[in-house]
């Protein structure tokens, strides 16, 4: 129950238990309990290790001065035991910068660090290896990719050999519809997402080279058959999985609608390959009242990194609801479709470290994945994303998904945001709902790209 003490703004929603409860105790059960316990002290701001006051709503400031102190260190040296993370350094990379970028650090400062590490990574016959010596993997490609488009600049562009890009990319396309993550490897929406992020950045083309096996079985392009698997995800929840018959999870979602609304408008592509009633209703139930975040699947509890893999997913939905909008004045007809104070909450409440950087939740330690994710969460938080009739890319394929801009969710406009209960000193910067790095970042690369034939990109 709320206490004497406790702010006078903070609604009783975040200071109380359920008043449904599941009256059979599992392990399951007891974990959701002792998290709400802990999330609670933390949602009052009257835990010994939140600093300053609160603010007029009753939620702690965002530390920006010690999130980006803490991100400056995670890209110098590791200690011995992250050896296990060597598969993952563009990754390590990404979350870095994107966390950084996402704080306004200028980013130029880091591209000749990130080229030099980078060039490593890249394998003559296409793609990203996690670092030297290892096997290209859409996941490290991404990463990679993206990390080069947020430092910018000619040399970094240039690094990527853009034609073996594309002919390994073509490999990894399966008979089926979908693309694994690499030769032999997994086939699921991730490597369908990563893969069409790739393709878009890099302008390359959408016909599959022509040794690609797929070409065996009647494909000729790389989107043959892709609405058609991502479909096929949808599980009987609601909710996307990474492969047909898996089990539903939020971070699966938003790489499948995301890819989608890759492929085309999101008031067509969504519609046409989801049952969209049946998806905001486990979308909605991913959100957890008293602690405001999400969790990734069902009977699961919060987790940072969810404010973006879960999300980002409504921006997205949202747009597809709404449709098309002008670029200059968007009408939102949808009524906000997650509590964007409840998450506000969540993150400055709950996630914040006291020596910087975010993390999963109370009790747990920061990371830069979590304060990657986490940031971009609050972000998307802080900004209404619309697909408009104006795109940076004037012609050419995937348009579309140049077409997204963004204004500040303001407390005035009832139809889109409920309270902001963060201070504008908190405001982040808006990251594109589809590349998850900078707007301006994302169509830099691809109008570079469109202005170098393949052909030419390493020249």
């Amino acid at each position: 129950m709320a206490s004497a003490s406790s702010h006078a703004a903070i609604p009783a929603v975040f200071q109380e238990l359920p008043v449904i409860r599941d009256t059979l105790i599992t392990e399951t059960t007891e974990l959701q309990t002792e998290t709400v316990s802990k999330c609670l002290i933390f949602l009052a701001g009257s835990h010994s290790s939140q600093k300053g006051p609160l603010n007029r709503h009753g939620v702690p400031a965002l530390m920006r001065d010690e999130h980006i102190g803490y991100l400056y260190d995670s890209l110098e040296d590791y200690p011995p035991g992250f050896v296990a993370m060597d598969a993952s350094r563009p990754w390590m990379i990404y979350w870095a910068l994107a966390a950084l970028s996402l704080l306004g650090e200028d980013l130029s400062r880091h591209r000749d660090r990130a080229i030099s590490t980078i060039i490593p990574m890249q394998n003559p016959t296409g793609g990203f290896g996690g670092g030297h010596g290892q096997i290209s993997h859409c996941a490290s490609s991404y990463a990679a990719v993206l990390s080069l488009a947020m430092v910018g600049g000619e040399e970094a562009l240039n690094l990527i050999d853009r034609q073996a890009m594309w002919k390994w990319l073509g490999t990894l396309k399966q008979p089926d519809g979908g693309i694994t993550v690499f030769e032999g490897g997994e086939e699921d929406v991730r490597g369908a997402y990563c893969a069409m992020v790739i393709i878009s950045l890099l302008n390359l083309p959408l016909t599959l080279p022509p040794e690609a096996k797929a070409r065996e079985y009647g494909l000729e392009t790389f989107t043959d058959g892709l609405l058609e698997y991502l479909s096929r995800c949808q599980t009987f929840e609601g909710g996307i999985s990474g492969s047909p018959g898996s089990e539903a999870h939020g971070a699966y979602a938003f790489c499948a609608l995301a890819c989608l609304c890759i492929l085309g408008e999101p008031e067509v592509t969504i519609p046409k390959c989801m049952d969209v009633q049946l998806l905001l209703s486990w979308l909605s139930a991913r959100q957890y009242a008293p602690e405001g975040g999400f969790a990734g699947r069902t009977n699961k509890l919060v987790d940072g990194c969810y404010s973006h893999w879960v999300g980002s997913c409504w921006p997205l939905i949202q747009s597809a609801l709404d449709g098309t909008q002008d670029a200059a004045s968007p009408q939102s007809a949808v009524r906000n479709l997650y509590s964007r104070e409840g998450l506000t909450r969540y993150i400055l409440g709950c996630c914040q470290s006291k020596n910087g950087g975010l993390r999963d939740k109370p009790g747990k330690h920061p990371d830069s994945y979590h304060t990657c994710y986490t940031l971009t969460g609050l972000s998307s938080v802080q900004h209404y994303h619309y697909h408009t009739n104006s795109s940076a890319v004037l012609d050419g394929q995937f348009s579309s998904a140049f077409s997204w801009k963004y204004r500040p969710a303001r407390d005035s406009d009832d139809k889109i945001s409920d309270i902001n209960v963060f201070d504008e000193k908190d405001r982040l910067k808006a990251f594109h709902p589809l590349y998850v790095i900078p707007h301006e970042a994302a169509e830099s690369m691809r109008i570079w790209c469109a202005q170098k034939p393949l052909g030419n990109a390493r020249e």
